[in-house]
């Protein structure tokens, strides 16, 4: 099968090497010549194109691929006008075989202790969070438009090899007080992966699934255990009074918003069960990783 990558980055690249690895031809779109270029010399053949021009002229046939979107949406705004330009740009004869959109919980807003399944309506409460619910219903109408099947990711904080925050935990920075932290959700790289290639596989898959670990906790135990398993100090705490006068405005928004993901949909239809269902183990699986890269 012929597999497209649209937005190669952490995330793009270990899912290009899976198709690579199940005997599937891959291409990817990225934003650089640069990054084409790193990318091709690792084996992923890499094309760079602007997302953004207008109108988006595609360097190659879509015509019946596989198609993982990854591209992240412009920093400003609540539209994703990328994904709309990527869209457009493709011929009613020339349609893909299948679209994979990976979005993000942040949708859902801030649901206090609740546990939140796919049928929760949507209530974002920040821009990054209303751009993917806007590329989500744009696709959503695309594909009744086009007839061709689309599957969302809804997916929190992504950690793995190098994507974990050493450098925070080395400086001290502080975190917010266990007693005033929201609830959050976290997956590990590759059980990301997986579910990434079980919503392009599955035969007959749903519109919309939870990807995460199942095990909620709050993002300063998130800090702790990454002391813990590092062997670092754990970072000190502030309260969230302290914390509005530290912290940037983007992670306040992040600490502002609570919810419990569940993810029951992805193990009993999608068929993923998480590798590393606790931080514990997915901790100590990137910490190895990486130290052994």
């Amino acid at each position: 099968m012929d597999v497209l990558i649209v937005g190669c980055g952490y995330v793009g690249q270990r899912v290009a090497r899976e198709e690579i690895t199940r005997g599937n031809r891959v291409r990817a779109l990225v934003r650089s010549a640069n990054s084409a270029n790193r990318l091709s010399n690792a084996g992923i053949d890499s094309t760079a194109i602007d997302l953004d021009s207008q109108p988006l002229e595609l360097p190659f046939s879509l015509a019946r691929k596989l198609i993982y979107y990854f591209a992240p949406p412009p920093r400003s705004g609540d539209t994703d006008s990328r994904l709309k330009n990527f869209l457009n740009s493709i011929p009613a004869n020339d349609l893909p075989a299948r679209v994979v959109y990976i979005s993000t919980t942040g949708i859902y807003g801030d649901c206090g202790a609740d546990w939140v399944t796919e049928q929760r309506k949507p209530n974002p409460q920040a821009d990054r969070a209303r751009r993917r619910l806007d590329a989500e219903m744009v696709l959503h109408d695309w594909s009744i438009k086009t007839g061709v099947p689309v599957v969302v990711l809804r997916v929190p904080g992504i950690y793995g090899p190098d994507k974990i925050p050493l450098a925070r935990i080395r400086k001290g920075t502080p975190a917010l007080k266990e007693s005033e932290s929201a609830w959050s959700n976290r997956v590990h790289v590759d059980d990301l992966v997986q579910s990434c290639l079980a919503a392009m596989d599955h035969p007959n898959p749903l519109d919309t699934y939870n990807i995460c670990d199942g095990h909620p906790s709050t993002m300063t135990d998130y800090f702790n255990r990454v002391a813990d398993a590092a062997g670092l100090p754990r970072p000190p705490q502030i309260s969230l009074a302290q914390a509005k006068r530290e912290f940037s405005n983007e992670l306040l928004s992040y600490l502002s918003e609570s919810k419990r993901i569940d993810n029951t949909r992805m193990r009993e239809h999608l068929g993923v069960s998480p590798k590393y269902p606790t931080l514990d183990s997915g901790l100590a699986a990137a910490l190895s990783d990486s130290e052994n890269r």
